[in-house]
């Protein structure tokens, strides 16, 4: 039985649902992992917030997740400072696309670099963590689906990238994300990153969104990025 907060209680209807939500997800990660004789806790559930406003990520926080994505600096910039400040434990993951022009501002407010994918941007992590002396946990963004229009390093690169990233850049290579090519089976694009992670000694996968995470989870996600799920459809654009 789900023990239910006092800030859970004292919630309105949307953040309600919000938690219903996260309980809901949760179980079924927990139940996808046992199933497949993995450890539940060795998968972490990312509630990707963007374009959802802090009401909507305070009723997240309201049932004890800590564990939040965003896929703009600039958008991110304006909800979580503040929120950080309050709970202190949060871990905040950029799940989005980083201009080397924004790198500053990422290493002061995120905890996870999830889209790491060119060398140019390599350096300047590296460089703006010394400067700021915090070592943030990355990772490589594979286009796995070769996809022209789409960010990350190509398979057949990756295993280089990596490299480069690790003993010219000191990086801390975490994990490995991709996102499937929308009009194919995504199980295969986690088994081929899955593959990638192997031979590259990387130990955690972000893979799986809310339409496909549980398959994601089978296959080997340590990090599945779930939005709509938790939230709910996106707000109109003001």
């Amino acid at each position: 039985m789900s023990v239910v907060s006092d800030d859970e209680k004292n919630m309105s209807a949307a953040g309600k649902s919000i938690a219903g939500n996260l309980h809901d997800l949760q179980a079924r990660v927990y139940k996808t992992a046992q199933r497949v004789g993995r450890d539940p806790m060795d998968v972490a559930l990312v509630a990707i917030s963007k374009v959802h406003g802090v009401d909507a990520i305070r009723a997240a926080l309201a049932t004890g997740h800590r564990i939040f994505g965003e896929n703009r600096v600039q958008e991110a910039q304006q909800k979580w400072p503040a929120l950080k400040a309050e709970y202190a434990d949060v871990a905040l993951h950029l799940v989005g696309p980083l201009q080397t022009n924004k790198v500053r501002d990422a290493v002061a407010l995120f905890d996870v670099i999830e889209a790491l994918d060119r060398p140019k941007l390599a350096a300047k992590l590296a460089e703006e963590m010394a400067e700021q002396s915090r070592s943030l946990p990355c990772f490589v963004q594979v286009n796995t689906g070769e996809e022209p229009q789409k960010a990350g390093v190509l398979p057949k690169e990756a295993g280089a990238f990596i490299k480069l990233c690790r003993l010219d850049y000191g990086l801390t290579i975490q994990g490995l994300m991709c996102i499937p090519t929308q009009d194919e089976e995504p199980a295969m694009h986690f088994a081929f990153l899955r593959e990638i992670a192997r031979r590259n000694d990387v130990p955690c996968l972000s893979m799986g969104m809310s339409a496909d995470f549980e398959t994601a989870i089978e296959l080997g996600a340590t990090h599945v990025r779930l939005g709509t799920a938790v939230f709910g459809p996106r707000p109109p654009k003001p």
